[in-house]
């Protein structure tokens, strides 16, 4: 039986996981316009296959099976229409193959596809975001190859995969001399530029030049002068060969910076900006970190890999290194590399390693400052960054204490004041305070709108006062671990009664006293009417327009907190509001003067519950509103 009848014999045929058939489909339309980078992603894989042998053979040197020559090779041949790129890393098993090859493994991964637009490019960012990798290859292919086989296996363990990138992939054993992987690109016909030499040289300076392997290609001699011998083709390596964080910053350029950040991260984009560092001293490492400039699908979800890359002495040791930088930063990508750790470190170490510890507090504090910088000096970049990560990098302050003063000045907030769509910092608002204003004001709102159209925003308005409006998911746990900044009180203006201090008149503080006394049977009967509802009932000093409010009490859990927990199916504490009402109001003065007792409790019940959803709660009993309002709204037509 020949080799080939062989092959055929054990051959497997399987079906591509739904998620990789549809990501096919949409990378090859929609990254169509940047088909070039299927090289980059393919070397990029490649290296990280000789970064992963040389980890594993610290432990076990006879994985390198006599060749410890690491390098990547890359090939073609214009007449058959191939590209070919080889490595000698670590190789891939049969199931990995099937796992790697057949699968995404990512979390979130259906959710991402619901985000997908079907606008090819708008989705070219969010696949960009997600990692291609190797699935790349199918933008210029119409058949790929693998023929690969696991470090320290028998050569007999080797695998073919193969597909046409349709809905199927092929499997099968084959004999493999040499470790490694080696994926041969059958071109589309109108790929064929890229099975041209001078083409993929120039494609790997231009995106590979910082791979730390040797890239090697086949010399192409010129064709020999009459009388002279022709020159033999000679193996070069065509990309420097240099990991790009051992350089000087003096050495590296803007486009080399960038490459290397889409070599590590798979994204398609540029960063926003990094950071390139060496530390001498107590501490001796080198830091690249990068910020993107678009939040991953998955940003949110707390428990997805996540972490820099680590190398110890230029060797590559751990993918996803999360014990270097705090949980907030998560979406901060890049390298660092160590003299204080040992070769063999585990992730089980790295998690009570005092050194690891004090980098992890200098990488945290590089990246603060990084980010405090373009705040200042790029406040518009920075916006874009806040609108991508801030809701991140809120969990900050409750997760980080020792920086809860850097990360509070990096905090912007939506305010009343100017443009609605611009975020304000606390140091601005500090800036704007009155003269004898002494607490920074904010409320929490289901929305913008909702926060800015809340009846406690009244006297605010008239008083031309700043208040900060959050309307995040995450705000109220945040501010719950913010009271105060720049020694200025935050004071939530929902909650407990309001004093604006020297701001409200005296004027205005005696005419209150004078419409309690005023209102003070009034009051007695609401209180008594709505006992079981409230916790107190008293004359406003919030409101303008409106005819009440409810207050919730200076310790109570606001509205949109309470929301956050049942939503989560944690108990809330019963805590009953306060029910502010405003003399001035039509509504009330008629309430004061009403005689009949049942449009009283109608009249009162009603306004309690607009006071209720004005503050973006849900009505206990909407059937029995709805009645009393038409019953009043029917009086009055009489």
């Amino acid at each position: 039986m020949s080799e080939h009848d062989n092959i055929e014999a054990n051959k497997e045929t399987l079906g591509f996981q739904t998620e990789v058939k549809q990501l096919l489909h949409l990378m090859i339309h929609s990254l169509y316009s940047n088909k070039e980078i299927f090289l980059r992603e393919l070397i990029s894989n490649a290296s990280d296959a000789e970064d992963k042998l040389r980890f594993e053979a610290l432990s076990n040197d006879a994985l390198y099976e006599n060749d410890g020559d690491l390098k990547i090779r890359l090939g073609f041949d214009a007449e058959a229409k191939t590209v070919t790129i080889a490595d000698n890393g670590i190789g891939m098993s049969r199931d990995e193959v099937i796992a790697h090859l057949g699968t995404i493994a990512k979390s979130g991964t259906a959710d991402f596809m619901k985000n997908l637009t079907g606008d090819s490019q708008k989705d070219s960012h969010l696949i960009g975001q997600f990692g291609v990798g190797f699935y790349s290859a199918f933008i210029v292919a119409k058949k790929v190859e693998v023929f690969t086989r696991k470090a320290g296996a028998d050569k007999s363990e080797g695998v073919l995969w193969s597909s046409e990138g349709e809905g199927e992939f092929e499997i099968a054993s084959i004999e493999r001399e040499t470790r490694g992987t080696e994926i041969v690109l059958h071109l589309k016909d109108d790929e064929a530029e890229f099975a041209d030499g001078w083409r993929l040289r120039s494609l790997v300076k231009k995106y590979s030049d910082h791979i730390a392997f040797p890239v090697i290609m086949q010399s192409e001699p010129a064709p020999a002068a009459e009388g002279e011998e022709q020159k033999e083709p000679e193996d070069e390596t065509v990309n420097e060969a240099t990991a790009l964080w051992t350089l000087s910053k003096s050495e590296v350029k803007d486009e080399d910076y960038k490459a290397f950040y889409k070599h590590i991260s798979h994204d398609f984009q540029d960063p926003m900006t990094w950071s390139h560092n060496r530390v001498e001293g107590k501490l001796d490492y080198t830091s690249l970190l990068y910020i993107p400039a678009k939040a991953p699908f998955d940003l949110y979800n707390r428990e997805v890999p996540r972490g820099l890359k680590l190398y110890v002495q230029r060797v590559f040791i751990m993918d996803e290194a999360e014990q270097f930088l705090p949980l907030y930063l998560r979406f901060v990508k890049g390298i660092v590399d160590t003299r204080d750790l040992s070769l063999n470190v585990s992730r089980e170490i790295l998690q009570s390693d005092k050194v690891v510890e004090s980098m992890k507090s200098a990488l945290t504090k590089r990246i603060l400052d990084m980010l405090s910088k373009m705040a200042k000096n790029e406040p518009e970049n920075y916006q874009k960054f806040w609108d991508e990560f801030g809701d991140v990098m809120k969990e900050g302050l409750g997760e980080d204490f020792s920086n809860k003063e850097k990360l509070a000045k990096l905090l912007r907030f939506a305010s009343t004041h100017g443009d609605s769509t611009k975020t304000v910092s606390l140091e601005d608002y500090v800036s704007r305070m009155q003269e004898s204003q002494e607490k920074i004001y904010y409320i929490s709102a289901e929305s913008h709108g909702a926060g800015t159209s809340s009846p406690h925003m009244e006297i605010f308005r008239k008083k031309g006062i700043e208040v900060l409006v959050l309307s995040d998911r995450i705000d109220g746990w945040m501010i719950s671990h913010l009271n105060e900044f720049d020694g200025k009180h935050m004071q939530d203006i929902t909650k407990g009664e309001l004093d604006l201090g020297d701001i409200d008149a005296e004027e205005e503080k005696k005419q209150q006293e004078e419409a309690s006394k005023t209102f003070e049977n009034l009051i007695g009967q609401i209180k008594e009417l709505l006992k079981d509802k409230v916790e107190d009932v008293r004359v406003t000093n919030r409101l303008t327009d409106s005819p009440a409010c409810l207050v919730a009490g200076a310790h109570d859990m606001d509205a949109q907190m309470k929301k956050i927990m049942e939503a989560a199916g944690q108990v809330v504490p019963e805590t009953k509001p306060s029910f502010e009402i405003n003399p001035e109001h039509p509504l009330v003065k008629q309430l004061n003067d009403e005689q009949n007792d049942e449009r009283f409790n109608d009249l009162t019940y009603v306004l309690f519950d607009q006071a209720a959803l004005a503050s973006g709660e849900q009505l206990k009993e909407p059937g029995a509103f709805v009645s009393r309002l038409n019953k009043l709204l029917l009086d009055l037509s009489k």
